[in-house]
């Protein structure tokens, strides 16, 4: 797959600005870097984003988490490599992600269980992850961005 953009510098710079103070405003959430990778790639999964997901894997590593439980995420529910927060942070991402299949979305359910392990800051921030990775999978499919780089 071939990037359709050839010259990414003609971006607007404000838009990467507001971007990174997203970024800023995520990671003074409080919540685990470890967490917000695995949100990303779950995200970046269901919305088929190679770039993201090779992105967040890279993420996740740097982040220190391993191997086992960055290629098992798919099968989160099954597989044994993840604490209830996590699993909770995963729903919520899979939920809110899932309304372009016309799904309901967040149920009452799993707002209950995420606010059980994180707080009203730290879902803000897991919220916010989700919906920028929402934004960059929208991003990165349109243009065909090809998987093999990371940001940041």
């Amino acid at each position: 797959m071939q990037n359709r953009l050839k010259n990414k510098n003609t971006n607007n710079p404000d838009v990467w600005k507001a971007v990174g103070h997203l970024q800023q405003a995520i990671a003074a959430g409080g919540v685990d870097p470890k967490l917000l990778a695995l949100v990303h790639l779950r995200a970046s999964q269901i919305n088929s984003c190679s770039a993201c997901v090779y992105a967040s894997v890279a993420g996740g590593k740097k982040a220190g988490d391993t191997d086992e439980r960055l290629h098992n995420v798919a099968a989160w529910r099954e597989a044994p490599f993840y604490t209830d927060a996590e699993r909770a942070a995963l729903a919520l991402a899979e939920a809110a992600t899932r309304l372009q299949d016309g799904a309901e979305g967040v149920t009452d359910e799993i707002w209950e269980e995420v606010n059980t392990h994180f707080t009203e800051e730290q879902i803000g921030a897991i919220n916010l992850e989700i919906a920028l990775t929402n934004f960059f999978n929208r991003i990165n499919r349109t243009i065909k961005e090809p998987a093999g780089q990371t940001w940041g």
